[in-house]
């Protein structure tokens, strides 16, 4: 699925978020939102899975604005895993990956085996089976996480978008799900926080500063010393791996 936005500007409580931010997708390829805090990252991305509605511009879904589709078509469209996540009443962990099957049920249909199966996997695939009856309320933040992008798998969509993934994850989950996400053949976007996995994991990033749509590349052509001083005010240096061929960044002292 193809994802673009165009000219999306947004004020919330008199204050202008996002200033005419325009932005393209490639099928399948992961792309990053990346820039300080009160940049503007989380408010695209409540714009593009619908839970704010832009004052001026649009996004539209392989070329159709999106809000010519109904939100259960959306949900069949789009996955969403957000910062947070609380629910009402305590439910289990089977229960709430369940909920990602709702964009695919009639009203009042009842869940299948099919149904079961697909939330089984979905469980599997972020290696919480153990945890499948446990009370979602009882789990660590990391594990809710999980959780959540579990509930994003059931909907089968070809597109996830997500608010910093890996919060709350040790080292091995935030490789596990990062990986995992890779794997997908998906149209990913995700607003992200840690630079290094930006330049690991993404084929292309958007920077974004007070609002601003600061540039926009490849890792490797975009994340300069001196737009990461512009963007972060920090002085850093990069580093290329000789084996892999992969580039690090390291922060430095300022000067």
């Amino acid at each position: 699925m193809r994802i673009s936005g165009e000219n999306i500007s947004i004020s919330l409580s008199g204050n202008e978020i996002l200033r005419s931010i325009s932005f393209d997708t490639a099928d399948n390829k992961f792309i990053g939102i990346i820039g300080p805090n009160g940049s503007g990252k989380t408010t695209l991305l409540k714009c593009i899975y619908r839970v704010l509605k832009p004052d001026r511009g649009a996004v539209f879904f392989d070329g159709t604005d999106m809000h010519s589709f109904s939100v259960k078509e959306t949900a069949r469209k789009m996955g969403v895993v957000s910062q947070h996540n609380y629910y009402n009443f305590d439910f289990t962990v089977r229960e709430i990956v369940l909920m990602g099957r709702a964009p695919h049920k009639k009203q009042m249909e009842r869940d299948t085996a099919e149904d079961f199966s697909i939330v089984d996997e979905a469980i599997k695939t972020v290696d919480m089976e153990s945890y499948a009856d446990r009370r979602f309320s009882t789990l660590s933040g990391g594990e809710q996480q999980r959780v959540i992008l579990a509930r994003a798998l059931a909907q089968q969509t070809k597109c996830l978008i997500l608010d910093e993934p890996t919060n709350h994850l040790d080292v091995k989950y935030q490789f596990q799900l990062l990986n995992l996400l890779k794997k997908l053949n998906h149209t990913v976007i995700a607003a992200l926080h840690d630079l290094n996995i930006a330049v690991s994991y993404c084929d292309y990033i958007y920077v974004l500063k007070a609002g601003l749509l600061k540039g926009h590349g490849t890792p490797r052509e975009l994340l300069t010393p001196r737009l990461l001083r512009e963007i972060y005010e920090v002085d850093t240096k990069i580093i290329e791996d000789a084996e892999s061929g992969r580039i690090h960044i390291l922060f430095t002292e300022d000067t």
